[in-house]
C-alpha cells in the first residue's frame, strides 16, 4: 500500500476522481468601468473553493482520521483542522459512511501524481525503480497514508468498494511493471518474468510496510527503503554474457 515518500514533504480507479475546479472570474472591462468587489463583512473567515477546498478537506481528514480512528472521527473534527465550517465539509464528503473511499481515492490520485511528475524527471529506469519504493513505503511509524489504507482495509466493502481497492491496488503493480520493461528494454535490467516478478516485489514492500508502521527496531538504524531497494535490484541485475 503506497504512501507519500514519500512526497519531498510537502499521490490512488479513479472512479471517485475528485471534480474540476472551478474556474476563475473572467477579466473585467478595464479599472474605470469595473466595479469594485463587495467588501466581506469584517471578521469572517474567507472560505476556501475549488480544488484548494478539496486539498483542505482531504489533508485535514487524513489526519484526523490517522489520529481518531475512523470510528470516532467526526465531521466536525475535520472541519477544525481544515479552518472550514461542518456544512462545507458535507459538501465535499456527503454522508460519513463514504468518507474513507472517498479519503482514500483523493490521496492515492494526489500520490500518483507526485510520483508520476518525479519519475517524468528520473534520467532512468535505476531512478524511476528507487522513486517507486521511496514512495511507496511509509516514511515513518504512524505514517497518515499508510493509516488510511489499514483503516480502509478493516471494513467491510460491498463488491464496488472491493473492485476499487482492487484497482487503485493494480495502479502501482502497472506503475511498477512500466518500469520494469523500460529497464529491460533498455539491457538496464534481467529479462525477469514480469507478473511473477511484481507480485512478489510487492509482497515485500508490504511486509516492509507493516514493520515500518509497527515501529519494529530493526529500522531504527536501518533503512527499510534500502533493504527492499537492494533486493529488487539484485534480482533484476542483467547476467553477463546474456542478451
Amino acid at each position: 500500500m503506497p504512501t507519500p515518500e514519500s512526497e519531498p514533504e510537502s499521490e490512488r480507479p479513479q472512479r471517485l476522481l475528485p471534480p474540476e475546479g472551478t474556474p476563475g472570474p473572467s477579466a473585467g472591462a478595464g479599472p474605470r468601468t469595473t466595479p469594485l468587489p463587495a467588501r466581506a463583512p469584517a471578521g469572517r473567515k474567507r472560505q476556501p473553493s475549488g480544488d484548494e477546498a478539496r486539498e483542505r478537506a482531504m489533508r485535514a481528514a487524513i489526519s484526523a482520521i490517522a489520529e481518531k480512528g475512523a470510528a470516532a472521527v467526526r465531521m466536525s473534527d475535520i472541519a477544525a483542522r481544515a479552518g472550514m465550517s461542518t456544512g462545507h465539509i458535507l459538501y465535499h464528503f456527503g454522508k460519513k459512511d463514504r468518507l474513507l473511499l472517498e479519503v482514500l481515492v483523493w490521496s492515492e490520485a494526489d500520490l500518483g501524481t507526485r510520483f508520476r511528475q518525479a519519475a517524468d524527471e528520473a534520467a532512468t529506469p535505476a531512478e524511476k525503480l528507487a522513486l517507486f519504493v521511496r514512495f511507496y513505503l511509509p516514511r515513518q511509524p504512524g505514517d497518515e497514508r499508510y493509516a488510511l489504507w489499514t483503516q480502509v482495509l478493516a471494513q467491510r466493502h460491498d463488491d464496488a468498494g472491493r473492485q476499487l481497492l482492487a484497482a487503485l491496488s493494480d495502479a502501482w503493480e502497472e506503475r511498477l511493471e512500466a518500469i520494469l520493461v523500460e529497464g529491460r528494454a533498455l539491457g538496464q535490467f534481467a529479462d525477469v518474468d514480469l507478473p511473477e516478478f511484481v507480485i512478489r516485489a510487492v509482497a515485500m514492500l508490504n511486509g516492509l510496510s507493516e514493520d515500518v508502521m509497527f515501529g519494529r527496531p530493526r529500522w531504527q538504524h536501518a533503512s527499510a527503503h534500502t533493504f527492499a531497494l537492494t533486493a529488487l535490484e539484485r534480482e533484476l541485475r542483467p547476467t553477463p554474457g546474456r542478451a
